[in-house]
């Protein structure tokens, strides 16, 4: 049953949340306007597509990806006041016990990372494009377009070696394309100039030398100036970094991954954190709320400052760890799924202490 206590502490929950949101990202514009300003002046950004095209979908983007750590501090915020104002006490004098009492935080918890998660996978990717479309146009028009020592399995057994490739021209250089039969090597293209052409979705080879290996070990070659042909894959296979993943929904993002798995491509583990940290970060609302609610459900000599202090440091290290997890399965071996969930498994031990401590 949803009780007048319920209510209460929910509206205090959301309206919290909002208005901390509010400030934090009213604050977070200003400086990012006062960076970017010169840029807006000298490449005559329109003014509806400052407002429309990059910073609503900035203040969505960050908003939703700090979301938890917002609902932290508002949670924070809100019911360090009750505990202040001895509303905590009354309540669980009354009769509530400190689980029934958390029953609206948890609802409004659920409402925040329910609303982050479909944001998250589905939302904000489209926003992003918008937002990455008005940032390459008139904040960092200078992108990169030439790739180096490109080294891909565009498809099982096949595989394809460049000195360097140009993506925007779509042209590269010192080119071989190896194919491979139960790691038996079949045939080789090398070529000294490679270009495709978008119309005939044919790559054209110069210098061009053709190697193929029998089943009887008899090799063939064939040399030529030029050559049309059609080869299985898109200059979009060789040059990985030309993928916004920030910009990809969850199923987009999935059907890349298994594409880059099956090319062994080097940058799998970047994807992966993105692809799971999509849903991690809304589910850290859950743990860091029920931190802020045991840490600052007491009344403590220094009040509110206290509580805010020590909800800061936790978000900081939160962060810190985060990142430091991310790092090791960005460079190093840990499993992506493990280094983006570690810092929940973590915070939950803490939540469970502090919960285990707090006042009933």
């Amino acid at each position: 049953m949803f009780t007048i206590i319920d209510r209460y502490i929910l509206l205090k929950f959301l309206g919290t949340f909002i208005l901390v949101m509010i400030l934090i990202m009213s604050i977070a514009v200003v400086f990012d306007v006062s960076e970017k300003i010169e840029d807006f002046i000298t490449k005559d950004a329109p003014l509806k597509e400052i407002i429309f095209d990059f910073y609503l979908n900035f203040v969505l983007y960050y908003g939703n990806l700090f979301s938890s750590m917002i609902v932290f501090i508002s949670t924070i915020l809100f019911t360090s006041q009750m505990a202040n104002r001895t509303e905590i006490v009354a309540i669980l004098t009354g009769g509530v016990g400190f689980i029934r009492m958390l029953w609206p935080y948890l609802i409004g918890a659920t409402i925040v990372a329910s609303g982050s998660y479909v944001l998250n996978h589905y939302f904000i990717p489209q926003t992003n494009e918008t937002r990455s479309e008005f940032d390459n146009k008139y904040i960092h028009t200078v992108k990169k377009t030439t790739f180096r020592n490109i080294h891909r399995q565009v498809r099982p057994g096949e595989l394809v070696f460049l000195e360097t490739f140009n993506f925007q021209r779509k042209t590269g250089y010192r080119f071989s394309f190896e194919t491979f039969d139960n790691q038996v090597l079949k045939t080789k293209i090398s070529s000294d100039f490679i270009r495709y052409d978008t119309l005939t979705k044919k790559w054209t080879l110069d210098n061009y030398v053709i190697r193929t290996i029998e089943d009887v070990g008899v090799e063939t070659l064939h040399r030529g100036k030029k050559i049309d042909t059609v080869l299985h894959f898109l200059p979009e296979d060789l040059a990985p970094d030309v993928y916004n993943i920030e910009t990809m929904t969850t199923p987009e993002l999935k059907k890349l991954i298994e594409a880059e798995k099956i090319r062994g491509a080097e940058s799998i583990n970047v994807f992966l954190i993105q692809y799971y940290s999509r849903t991690s970060w809304p589910a850290a609302t859950f743990v860091l709320v029920l931190i802020a609610v045991s840490l600052s459900s007491r009344k403590k000599r220094g009040g509110l400052g206290v509580n805010i202090a020590l909800g800061l440091m936790i978000c900081v290290i939160y962060i810190f760890f985060m990142q430091i997890s991310t790092t090791f399965a960005t460079n190093g071996n840990l499993s992506p799924w493990i280094a983006v969930w570690i810092p929940n498994f973590g915070f939950s031990i803490l939540a469970l202490y502090l919960y285990y401590i707090a006042p009933k």
